[in-house]
């Protein structure tokens, strides 16, 4: 026993000391969230917390969740330090959907990196249904998940690509991503959104319903602005990965995001998200085959000019490696007042709000449009 002991203390200290610089603003341990256990995200996020404890030190816990608000309270209580959320970011920068709610409102989300690989993110359909094209799914179950706006937003606004609406086809409510994905494997739900290389559509590929992801080419304008009037963060891409048969020789163009996004909140140490990033950054060649869409993290592939600011850790770690544009700072800048503008309409819309829930909520909004209009902003959720 002491051997051993000796043989750890010796083994630690070689590691603190060839450790690089910026390590000592890591915290020895950290919290992460995450989707559930098997989703793509969370596979990507164990991959880096692994190649974090080997190569710097630093324990990272992924604590799994179904739903954004559950991944995202961790951090806004200083519990977790960042979250590999999906478009939720977004939706809780914006103060919408389940973030519009008194116990949320406008939330000061930054950017640390995301991921953006060979995968698509969008409508996957069980095989046995019968579909070929997103129109056919008039009639179908649309599996949706209570407290996950990314899901249950971005699915519908998808099927508008086939002209549809939730109205056209049955939707059915699961409690958690997980739930869902079961309830299409034992014939509960026919449709939903997914990342092509998650666990969850891998299994369900493999069971005796199948999947298919129908197309939505970039050719189809019209389909595409009914996308975007619902969902301006999608885009279309060629996926060559994933379930459902997915490959160079056999790609289907449909829909994606950068999936999983990490990311914080504006108020935490600078020092640490920029060791985080660099971190993030330094190890990818030992993590980037640890899990499938962990590729999708080279810094080359980072959209500079996306719909959430950086951090300013993250900004500098950028700088440093010299990526970072005059023209991604004023984008960046702008994001921040478009943060600032509802984050003060929400204090000021706050004060005297009705008690009623949905009164509340229906006045948030309309406060919330009016603030955007007045500083020229794009109002996109109405």
């Amino acid at each position: 026993m002491l051997r051993r002991s000796v043989t750890t203390g010796a083994a630690l200290a070689f590691l603190a000391a060839s450790a690089p610089a910026f390590a000592q603003s890591l915290p020895k341990e950290m919290s992460w969230t995450a989707y559930d256990t098997g989703s793509s995200g969370f596979n990507i996020a164990v991959a880096i917390g692994q190649q974090f404890k080997n190569t710097l030190g630093t324990d990272v816990r992924v604590l799994p969740s179904g739903n954004d608000t559950g991944r995202l309270a961790p951090v806004k209580a200083n519990r977790a330090v960042i979250s590999q959320m999906g478009i939720g970011t977004y939706f809780a920068q914006e103060g919408v959907f389940e973030f519009g709610t008194k116990s949320w409102g406008p939330q000061p989300t930054r950017l640390i990196m995301a991921a953006t690989a060979c995968n698509g993110l969008g409508l996957a359909v069980a095989k046995d249904t019968g579909v070929k094209e997103v129109k056919d799914l008039k009639g179908k179950r649309l599996g949706v998940v209570v407290g996950s706006p990314a899901l249950t937003q971005g699915v519908i606004a998808l099927i508008a690509f086939g002209g549809l609406t939730e109205k056209d086809m049955t939707p059915v409510q699961f409690s958690s991503n997980n739930a869902m994905w079961k309830g299409v494997i034992n014939n509960e739900a026919d449709a939903v959104l997914t990342s092509t290389i998650s666990g969850q559509s891998k299994e369900a590929d493999n069971s005796p319903r199948g999947i298919m992801f129908p197309p939505m080419p970039a050719s189809d304008k019209e389909g595409w602005a009914r996308v975007h009037k619902k969902a301006p963060y999608f885009v279309p891409v060629k996926a060559t990965c994933g379930a459902g048969g997915l490959s160079p020789q056999t790609p289907v163009e449909m829909a994606s995001y950068a999936y999983p996004i990490f990311m914080t909140y504006a108020d935490r140490p600078a020092d640490t998200i920029y060791a985080v990033t660099k971190a993030m950054i330094d190890t990818y060649d030992g993590y980037k085959a640890g899990a499938p869409g962990a590729e999708g993290m080279a810094l080359a592939l980072q959209n500079m000019t996306w719909v959430v600011p950086y951090h300013d850790g993250t900004v500098r770690a950028f700088k440093e490696k010299g990526v970072w544009t005059d023209a991604a700072q004023k984008h960046n800048d702008n994001l921040v007042k478009r943060q600032q503008v509802m984050i003060d309409a929400w204090k000021a819309y706050t004060a005297n709000a009705p008690a009623d829930d949905k009164a509340f909520a229906e006045g948030w909004m309309k406060a919330r449009a009016a603030a955007l209009q007045k500083a020229g902003m794009d109002v996109i959720f109405e």
